[in-house]
């Protein structure tokens, strides 16, 4: 497989255009979970909420994934009632070291790439998993993204290469 040059950015928190960024970036992770609410089991499934928050700190730097990191559980709380409140802080921790790792990664290596895609989403999913069995006590709900939301984590790796890679350069 070939890969393909992308210009991955880090912007600071004093333009604008972070904010325009991770706004986008959160619609998308308010309405992506609603369109797989849809299906039955749809959410525990393609785990929609992560997948926006991927694509903005992989593109866009740390400051845009934070944001959208943080911000995306808190507004579907707020909007939907989901995630529940109960459920909130794993999301917001899974969420965060999602974005972490994914600008980790884009600024350490400077591309796009399946296998770094997928080192992202299991690294935030392993250390996530490990947060929510000492949140919860309960190692079925830690495992239970790789169990049901296998299905999701491939989507991430491979919908999330697709997009990073497919934005404009700009």
């Amino acid at each position: 497989m070939n890969t393909t040059t992308v210009k991955l950015l880090s912007l600071p928190y004093n333009r604008a255009k972070t904010y325009f960024v991770a706004a986008l970036f959160v619609l998308g992770n308010v309405a992506l979970p609603q369109l797989c609410h849809l299906v039955p089991q749809g959410g525990a499934t393609l785990l929609p909420i992560y997948f926006f928050t991927l694509v903005a700190a992989y593109k866009y730097g740390w400051r845009a994934g934070l944001l959208t990191a943080l911000l995306s559980p808190a507004v579907n709380a707020l909007l939907f009632g989901m995630p529940a409140l109960a459920a909130l802080p794993v999301l917001l921790v899974k969420s965060v070291l999602l974005a972490l790792a994914a600008a980790f990664a884009a600024a350490r290596c400077g591309k796009a790439t399946i296998a770094l895609l997928a080192a992202v989403v299991v690294f935030y999913q392993v250390a996530g998993g490990l947060f929510e069995w000492a949140w919860t006590g309960s190692f079925a709900a830690a495992v239970q993204d790789f169990r049901l939301g296998l299905p999701g984590l491939l989507l991430q790796i491979a919908g999330g290469w697709l997009v990073i890679n497919r934005l404009p350069n700009r």
